[in-house]
């Protein structure tokens, strides 16, 4: 890892300030991020998604040959 300050004129004052930054960075990597609460899909989201999934079916269905019991007649 590679950090690099060039803030001030003295390289002492920008190692300093590396320092800091990477003690900060690891400060922050070490806070466990809160776990995600699980929802409930909502009615309309269930609504579009079952009405997308049965306008693919009736494509998918369109794509297939008839029925052999439908040609015999």
């Amino acid at each position: 890892m590679l950090i690099r300050v060039e803030d001030t004129r003295s390289q002492a004052r920008n190692r300093e300030i590396a320092r800091e930054r990477l003690a900060d960075l690891i400060r922050r990597a070490l806070v466990a991020p809160r776990p995600r609460l699980p929802t409930r899909p909502t009615a309309g989201s269930v609504k579009r998604r079952l009405a997308e999934k049965a306008r693919r079916g009736a494509v998918k269905a369109a794509r297939r040959p008839p029925p052999a019991e439908d040609i015999a007649d």
